[in-house]
């Protein structure tokens, strides 16, 4: 089966044609703001380049956050669209869930957990702990600690991640991870990966998971999982108010 994947929850904007469980093409661009007018023409392009047409996918998987409002507004817009017009199923896969997935697919020698941070502005992220280990066998991952707005601004605030730590290796990543690192990485256990980017590879085995137990999302009312209300800024702009 033929799967779109939309990652669109960050600054990253990528996109990934898989079939039959493989990447056949993929664009990604992490040009700020250029979600609007990337990504129409980076789901055209892989469709090309897979010799597909739309008609042809057999369904669409969307990065369902936490990250930012705009970002996932445009994303799962267009996969509904997509969904809507073709009549094939829409997947989704929380953000951070996908981040962890994709590092333990590019480090299979890698046992310990991961922690993916997504900067919310100022010293607040969202952040996951995930165990990754049943990812190669089942294209699963266990959640040891859901979804959280963390703010990281002292060390009192290590302490949600005190117990994890201190049974091992916690692996650290996303663009929220540098600025905690002179918090968190005061621990032995603590480690970054600052090479580590976000892409919409990370969400092949799960949407393969989700389609194959048929856990499909209303096309008509999904929404975003924004964890934080939009707060609307004050015009700049002359003459609005």
């Amino acid at each position: 089966m033929n799967i779109l994947l939309i990652e669109t929850a960050t600054q990253i904007c990528s996109v990934v044609l898989a079939s039959e469980g493989k990447v056949v093409a993929h664009r990604e661009s992490d040009t700020p703001n250029a979600h609007s007018t990337c990504l129409s023409v980076f789901i055209d392009e892989v469709l090309k380049e897979s010799h597909l047409t739309p008609r042809e996918l057999g369904a669409v998987c969307v990065s369902a956050g936490p990250g930012s409002y705009t970002g996932l507004r445009i994303g799962v817009s267009t996969a509904k669209g997509f969904c809507y017009a073709l009549g094939i199923p829409l997947l989704s896969v929380p953000t951070l869930l996908s981040m962890a997935a994709l590092y333990y697919r590019q480090h299979p020698d890698y046992h310990g957990l991961v922690c993916p941070m997504i900067d919310a502005r100022r010293m607040e992220c969202y952040t996951m702990i995930v165990k990754g280990e049943r990812l190669k066998v089942k294209g699963e991952m266990e959640i040891l600690r859901d979804t959280h707005a963390d703010i990281l601004d002292n060390t009192s605030h290590l302490s949600p991640f005190t117990s994890y730590l201190d049974r091992g290796e916690v692996m650290f990543i996303g663009d929220g991870a540098e600025k905690t690192k002179d918090i968190l990485g005061v621990h032995c256990n603590a480690r970054y990966d600052n090479n580590f980017c976000l892409s919409a590879k990370g969400m092949l085995e799960l949407a393969e998971t989700r389609l194959r137990e048929g856990k499909m999302e209303d096309v008509a009312y999904f929404e975003p999982f924004y964890l934080k209300d939009f707060v609307a800024k004050k015009s700049v702009v002359h003459g609005l108010r």
